[in-house]
């Protein structure tokens, strides 16, 4: 490819199995969202739907979507009446976001290389991964000759040591068979670390925080001088904390004690501890709101549900407190739960002044609905912040990163 042009856009994709998420990014000042999309239920002709919106307007279209590939002509059809005639040509480069990249540590050109280890990582994110692959060959069909870079949520977490990552099972399971944990929601906490040391004024080298994305899918982050040194998911997302129906950490006993005893095979226990368990298991809500008002009614369930979901993650911030060897600049919420319930955040950060973690009610309450802040009461020594998360805008920097380092290495052989 060659110079970037200033005029030029960065595309965003987030391929599921049944839909394609879209965000265009113009390069020039800064990037700048123009529109962004989804499509869903791709495969069903007639229930697929594109819906978009951008420039404070909204748009709603009934599409006729067999596949990924369909998927993507449709929005760059969308894109060349909506956005300009000539978007095919003002698209430089196309980022996608890959929930496991196994140790690819950076984002990276898609080229075979990288391609054969999404594949190889499929094995262990066979819901995400492959929808990936497929908005991949899509996209690489619609925009010939632009650079398609794949960002990994995995890779930020790359930087755990080993006595982080490691389990403590045979060592030829790793050797043999890449068994470690890897972490997840890493493009997320990356970006939260970046804006959180914006907000201390210290650059991210010299910042030390606690990172907590909690949503329906939750995990948390210590990151040390700007790198993640541990995360409460593992070898998939279900590792970690109590999530809307992941069970998160439990004794590795559990499950086979109930394979046995009930006869499960390992595809329904897989299901069980994925699709029905954590707050749906508990008390039948996944979603947190309706768990907090079933306990506001007086649902003893909901309230037990609430409380192992905020004791968890209480339990991860003092682990990740410890280890940070105690220095922690900042304690940032985000996410649908993390940035949305002012409750929830309370109850996680209740009688922790003796951490030095202590939140202004005030404060906590007013900072809701994406709005970033600082919650933090004038005495507690650890920052308490609030940063609405952008990941397809951090996919897009990391995506025009990756472009750049391209052009520059193009130069530098010339």
């Amino acid at each position: 490819m060659g110079v970037l042009q200033e005029a030029g856009k960065i595309l965003v994709l987030n391929a599921g199995s049944s839909s394609l998420k879209f965000k265009l990014f113009s390069l020039a000042p800064n990037l700048v969202a123009s529109v962004g999309g989804m499509i869903d239920r791709i495969g069903d002709t007639h229930n697929s739907n594109l819906v978009a919106k951008g420039d404070g307007q909204k748009w709603t279209e009934k599409v006729p979507i067999n596949d990924h590939v369909s998927a993507m002509e449709c929005i760059l059809s969308f894109l060349r009446d909506k956005e300009s005639s000539s978007i095919h040509k003002e698209v430089q480069a196309v980022g996608h976001r890959f929930v496991h990249g196994l140790d690819m540590h950076q984002a990276a050109l898609l080229d075979d290389a990288a391609v054969s280890k999404l594949q190889q990582a499929a094995t262990l994110a066979p819901l995400h991964n492959p929808p990936g692959l497929q908005g991949l060959t899509a996209a690489t069909k619609v925009f010939k000759d632009v650079p398609q870079v794949g960002v990994f949520d995995t890779a930020f977490h790359q930087t755990m040591p080993a006595k982080a990552y490691m389990y403590g099972l045979p060592y030829d399971y790793y050797a043999q068979h890449q068994i470690r944990r890897y972490g997840f929601h890493g493009t997320s906490h990356k970006y939260l670390v970046q804006t959180a040391a914006g907000m201390l004024g210290k650059s991210v080298q010299q910042t030390n925080a606690i990172t907590c994305h909690l949503g329906n899918g939750s995990s948390i982050a210590a990151v040390q001088n700007g790198v993640s040194v541990d995360t409460s998911m593992g070898l998939t997302p279900l590792e970690g904390l109590v999530m809307g129906t992941r069970s998160g950490d439990m004794d590795p006993a559990v499950p086979l004690h109930l394979m046995s005893s009930l006869g499960l095979s390992a595809k329904e226990m897989d299901a069980i501890l994925n699709k029905k368990s954590g707050l749906l298991g508990v008390c039948g809500h996944s979603d947190l709101r309706a768990v907090v008002e079933r306990k506001a009614a007086g649902d003893e369930r909901a309230a037990l549900a609430l409380d192992m979901f905020v004791y968890r993650v209480r339990k991860y911030i003092g682990a990740y407190c410890a280890a940070l060897s105690g220095r922690v600049d900042a304690l940032v919420f985000s996410a649908g739960i993390g940035e949305n319930s002012s409750a929830v955040r309370a109850l996680v950060c209740e009688d922790m002044q003796a951490m030095g973690i202590a939140i202004d009610d005030g404060k906590n309450k007013a900072t809701v609905g994406g709005v970033q802040g600082d919650i933090s009461a004038p005495d507690s020594h650890i920052r308490v912040l609030v940063v609405p998360t952008d990941e397809e805008l951090c996919i897009a920097q990391q995506t025009l990163d990756v472009v750049s380092r391209m052009k520059q290495e193009a130069a530098g052989a010339a």
